[in-house]
């Protein structure tokens, strides 16, 4: 159940701004994204165009009218044959962490899935991101590959860790 202040709908093109913003509140972190400098808006109106509410959605969680997170869709691999599988990413402004959000959008999402004619779903983790493997495992994601030390940040090699879920069979 979603509390009455909260609310998850399809992003907007004004939303982009903020979605970037709560995006680059990740980075210095290093526990969520592989980009080391934060990116622009520009940078991302393509991606934000690939997106759409009937197959591959990018939602915003508000709390009281205003962005607090967000939840993407995005195509695997770029093959028709994936076209049933998607991966699924989550960021929340540091603001709310903690606060039980992912899994609301997390559970949204796998409810989703069937109208999205989505049936496996996909997390990209890192290794060392271990609240976010915890959330994904919860639900019961499993480790479907470990692909060790392929991502450098700041000469620090990790891990990406993908996890998966069959939603539909």
């Amino acid at each position: 159940m979603i509390d009455s202040k909260l609310l998850i709908r399809d992003a907007e093109l004004e939303d982009l701004a903020r979605v970037v913003e709560i995006y680059n509140t990740s980075i210095p972190g290093q526990l969520a994204t592989a980009d080391l400098e934060e990116i622009s808006v520009e940078s991302r109106i393509q991606w934000f165009n690939d997106h759409n509410s009937h197959q591959r959605p990018l939602w915003v969680l508000t709390e009281e009218d205003h962005i607090v997170g967000w939840l993407s869709f995005q195509s695997f691999y770029g093959r028709p044959a994936y076209l049933a599988t998607a991966e699924v990413s989550i960021y929340l402004h540091p603001d709310v962490h903690g606060k039980g959000y992912a899994r609301i959008l997390i559970e949204r999402a796998m409810n989703e899935c069937p109208r999205l004619d989505i049936k496996t779903l996909l997390a990209f983790v890192f290794g060392h991101n271990k609240p976010s493997i915890n959330l994904f495992k919860s639900y019961q994601f499993e480790e479907w590959a470990n692909l060790p030390r392929i991502a450098n940040m700041d000469g620090i090699e990790r891990d990406l860790v993908i996890l998966g879920k069959r939603i539909v069979e």
